[in-house]
């Protein structure tokens, strides 16, 4: 048992009164007013041997975030800094992360545990992470990213896509060599532009709904597909999710046709993809933002993630899964309160659901006893100091203590039990 004291949960306005948390075996198991005043002293008391009492400080409590869009294996974090070479096309990103990804100065695995560290310290607890499978590298970026976050399976929930970034049948063995990979334990199968990047929809997606039939597992397919060529992707994804009973199991990432059609549209493809049970994630782009409200209205599932971090794609990107919200609602041009904590819901339950092939049923996120901050919901979350969930976006405060099952396992940055130097 673990007793929380003197939190405030939530907060949408700075005068919110604080609350004490009960937690077991890893789940809230109560809430109520809090019984005293912030009591300086040890940040982590003892009453007993099987009851611990952590002292919020009147710190406040928001749900753990997910990074459900994550590429661990290509990230460049800590590393030198390395000038940006791509030459702006979608091709000629995927060549120059091809010809330069193994001149980084750590291998696959160690650099994936450092990106995890990071995202762990900034309060994820949820990682879906594609490891990318094509003829250049085979099996290595997977087996990477697989050794890193297994490494790490007693802090996190994670989940691996066998993720063909250079196309599915533009190149030799790609086939089989995602069938490897989904054998070895791979989550989910992924795929790519199956109309723009393949040129040949009914091949890519006959292999990547194949697979995942024959091994009972999910999907997750990236869709830079804009204008109608999106729109024609997203209703033939729809059809085979439909078509295999996949309700729940099948994400859509990017999705940029959602931002690139006429609202009547786009309307009419969310309608689609809510009947099929499509889900969906967004890496908070400067271009291609989901329209979230029209997703919301049809219970579709939607997550967040970095997509890559510093890496030969981009500069950007830092694992800070907080700042992230923030360029989620910065990109949306948010202003109001309501909005800007909805991000945080995206980051946080959305990303959960995706994960779970869960639906948005409408319950509010502290009465929400799945993925919220409700009794019997997983006790995964995060004391920082801020006036309100939104200001708490806002700010970002960098000094976060973060909880997974209840047991802290982070704080100021910085996963317990680790070594700055580790993973080099």
């Amino acid at each position: 048992m673990t007793t929380v004291k003197n939190v405030r949960l939530f907060p949408r306005v700075p005068e919110a009164p604080a609350v004490d948390v009960e937690i077991s075996e890893g789940r809230f198991s109560g809430f109520s007013p809090a019984a005293h005043d912030p009591v300086s002293g040890t940040d982590v008391p003892v009453t007993g041997a099987d009851h611990e009492v952590i002292d919020g400080a009147g710190r406040i409590l928001l749900p753990s975030l997910g990074d459900v869009h994550a590429h661990l294996d290509s990230n460049r974090m800590g590393q030198t800094f390395r000038p940006h070479t791509a030459d702006g096309t979608l091709h000629g990103y995927i060549m120059n992360d091809r010809e330069n990804w193994r001149s980084g100065e750590r291998g696959v695995a160690a650099q994936a545990a450092f990106a995890i560290e990071k995202i762990i310290a900034s309060g994820g607890t949820r990682i879906r992470s594609h490891a990318q499978v094509d003829a250049d590298c085979g099996l290595e970026r997977f087996h990477g990213v697989k050794e890193a976050l297994t490494a790490h399976a007693d802090v996190l929930d994670f989940q691996i896509v066998a993720f063909p970034q250079a196309g599915v049948v533009a190149e030799q063995g790609v086939r089989e060599l995602l069938d490897a990979a989904l054998s070895e334990g791979a989550d989910l199968v992924g795929g790519l532009d199956p109309l723009l990047y393949d040129r040949d929809p009914v091949s890519h997606l006959d292999v990547v709904f194949g697979l995942a039939e024959k091994h009972g597992k999910g999907i997750d397919i990236h869709l830079h597909e804009a204008g109608t060529a999106g729109l024609f992707s997203l209703e033939e994804i729809a059809a085979r999710t439909r078509a295999a009973g996949m309700d729940g199991q099948v994400t859509v990432s990017h999705a940029f046709a959602l931002n690139t059609n006429p609202e009547s549209e786009v309307a009419r493809i969310l309608d689609v993809l809510a009947d099929a049970g499509v889900s969906l994630t967004t890496v908070a782009p400067a271009k291609g933002t989901l329209p979230q409200a029209l997703i919301a209205e049809r219970s579709i599932a939607l997550g967040l993630g970095e997509d890559g971090q510093r890496d030969y794609w981009s500069p950007y990107g830092d694992g800070d899964l907080l700042r992230r919200t923030w360029q989620l609602a910065f990109t949306n041009s948010f202003r109001r309160d309501a909005d800007i904590e909805g991000c945080l819901d995206i980051a946080s339950r959305g990303g959960a659901r995706v994960m779970a092939g869960a639906r948005p049923d409408g319950t509010e996120l502290v009465d929400d006893e799945s993925f919220g901050l409700a009794p019997g919901a997983p006790a995964d979350f995060v004391l920082l100091e801020a006036d309100t969930v939104t200001s708490a976006i806002m700010d970002c405060p960098t000094d976060r203590d973060v909880f997974k099952a209840g047991r802290l396992i982070a704080s100021g940055g910085q996963l317990l039990g680790t070594r700055p130097d580790r993973g080099r």
